[in-house]
């Protein structure tokens, strides 16, 4: 049997992350060669990779890396198949490595290609997948380059990045601030001018059907009905339908009793609660008009308002699952 020395078994394992058995058992397949014991690491990792593939990798890490300029992101997700693998030292670590070079990469495929200590990426994530045992993956890659870039990472379960559209005072506060409200609220676009009419004609059918169907439960139960909107997004509030709220609103207040001299004191108020009723997708998806997680009376834009001359560029949100 060959013999195989403690040096070369350590010097294997640092090289590839495997276990001492394997990189011994490398070493005595391979007669002591080195480089041919990776190739055997690697091709027990290919055999592995094929009887997973059909598996679910629904854990693992989500990684930002921000240039020094501060001018471009990137946050990737490292995915694995069970939560214990994704809270490994090992594996959170291989998550920044990888982080690392996907920041001087353009996009997925040339990262997939591009070098990690003699092999590509894509190489390394079978080879991992030998050594971990579970199928390796990366599930998510995004990148944003701007004036400022910042970004946050919540619990190495949600990352999120942002681009400004210039440097002002406190820009790493204003960008973090703004990526913690990414990664809480899911934003999926900047503004609802950014929606499709027809997506935004077919989630308010969708929406309202919903809500109706509701109703007649409650309504069977006794119990009060939810409001049914007839809209769901800014992009739908024209400014003749916004003519005719107000008209329905002082109208209401007459009926009332209301003494028309502080209608413009109740009116704003009423308007108000309007567009918040009829604008639930925009307050769900649209970034700049959430509430701010951190001052729920102003929304995310009237918050950027607040750095002076500076806007929201873009962002990307990354998740695991």
């Amino acid at each position: 049997m060959v013999k195989v020395s403690a040096a070369d078994v350590k010097n294997l394992r640092e090289a590839t992350g495997a276990g001492m058995m394997d990189c011994k058992n490398a070493l005595v397949e391979a007669e002591n060669n080195f480089d041919e014991a990776i190739s055997i690491l690697r091709k027990k990792g290919q055999k592995i990779a094929a009887k997973r593939a059909d598996r679910e990798s629904t854990e693992g890490v989500a990684v930002t890396r921000i240039n020094d300029a501060k001018t471009a992101g990137v946050a990737i997700v490292l995915a694995c198949e069970t939560d214990f693998v994704g809270k490994n030292d090992s594996f959170v670590a291989l998550g920044g490595q990888f982080a690392d070079i996907a920041l001087h990469t353009a996009d997925k495929e040339a990262f997939l290609a591009a070098d990690f200590d003699g092999m590509t990426v894509a190489e390394k994530l079978i080879e991992q997948t030998g050594v971990i045992g579970e199928k390796i993956e990366i599930t998510a890659f995004d990148k944003i380059e701007a004036a400022y870039v910042g970004g946050y990472t919540h619990i190495g379960k949600i990352a999120a990045i942002v681009g400004l559209s210039a440097v002002v005072e406190n820009a790493e506060t204003l960008a973090k601030d703004i990526a913690m409200q990414i990664a809480s609220m899911g934003a999926s676009t900047l503004s609802y001018k950014d929606f499709d009419p027809a997506f935004v004609a077919a989630e308010t059918e969708a929406r309202i059907a919903v809500i109706e169907k509701d109703n007649i439960e409650l309504g069977r139960l006794g119990k009060t009905l939810k409001n049914v909107p007839e809209f769901i997004s800014m992009s739908q509030l024209s400014e003749t339908i916004l003519t005719k709220a107000e008209e329905a609103a002082k109208a209401e207040l007459k009926a009332e009793g209301k003494p028309e001299q502080i209608w413009d004191r109740i009116l704003p108020g009423k308007m108000e609660r309007f567009i918040s009723d009829n604008t639930t997708l925009d307050l769900e998806q649209c970034l700049l008009d959430q509430s701010f997680i951190k001052d729920d009376k102003k929304n995310v834009a009237q918050y950027v308002q607040t750095y002076g001359d500076v806007v929201v560029t873009g962002f990307k949100r990354v998740t695991l699952g």
